[in-house]
């Protein structure tokens, strides 16, 4: 059964609600049948990369609030993230256009590296404090997951994959979503925000339920005959 989550980078709750799915996967009996899809979606896609400007007067100016009322938020935030094992250094962070790192992850799914590739990102960006919209950081982090170095680079250096990001985000528009994260579980139930991991493995029971059902064999009336099974029993 497939889980797609949509995020963006940039996202506080998503790095967080990533965790706490992760968490109720990490329970999940039959965890071995679970394909989890990160998808893209960019929260501000028109915003310029802002190197001199901290997170709290760019919050704070485009909420119309106060630099001590962003602090305060943001200390929230950060106390938020450590209780899921977070470390957040808001202190560090470089306000960037999450648009090409998308395109990396982009990159990454084609090579089974999705989770590798946003794991890595939101580290490089809420902890360590890198500039997410510099390719070069970009190429370094996609090597350090595994990728190939040259294929990064061309593709950081052109316009490939674009189109897949706003593929990803048009879809989000087309299904309702307005804010991330938003786990969609089979295209059966949608769970928007970083819920407790009880929501997802409550969410993650009743769809995967529904999924087993719907796809187990039928047998038609009369066509069932003798078999031999694993244990040498035959009958």
């Amino acid at each position: 059964m497939k889980v797609e989550i949509w995020s963006d980078i940039m996202c506080p709750f998503c790095y967080i609600g990533k965790r706490r799915f992760e968490e109720a996967l990490a329970t999940f009996p039959e965890k071995d049948q679970i394909e989890v899809e990160w998808k893209s979606f960019q929260l501000n896609p028109y915003l310029r990369t802002k190197p001199n400007k901290d997170v709290y007067d760019y919050v704070a100016e485009m909420k119309g609030q106060s630099r001590e009322w962003s602090v305060s938020m943001h200390d929230q935030l950060t106390q938020t993230a450590k209780e899921a094992g977070l470390t957040y250094n808001f202190d560090k962070a470089v306000i960037a256009n999450s648009f090409d790192a998308h395109r990396l992850i982009q990159l990454a799914k084609k090579h089974g590296l999705g989770d590798a590739a946003e794991e890595r990102i939101f580290y490089a960006y809420f902890t360590e404090g890198k500039d997410i919209s510099d390719l070069n950081i970009l190429e370094e982090l996609g090597v350090e997951i595994g990728l190939d170095k040259a294929e990064v680079n061309a593709v950081l250096n052109s316009k490939e994959l674009a189109e897949a990001v706003n593929a990803d985000v048009n879809e989000a528009q087309r299904l309702g979503i307005r804010g991330v994260p938003f786990f969609v579980f089979d295209r059966a139930y949608g769970v928007s925000g970083a819920q407790p991991a009880i929501a997802f493995t409550e969410t993650l029971k009743q769809a995967f339920g529904e999924w087993k059902t719907a796809n187990a064999l039928k047998t038609p009336d009369g066509l069932t005959g003798q078999v031999c099974t694993p244990d040498g029993e035959c009958k």
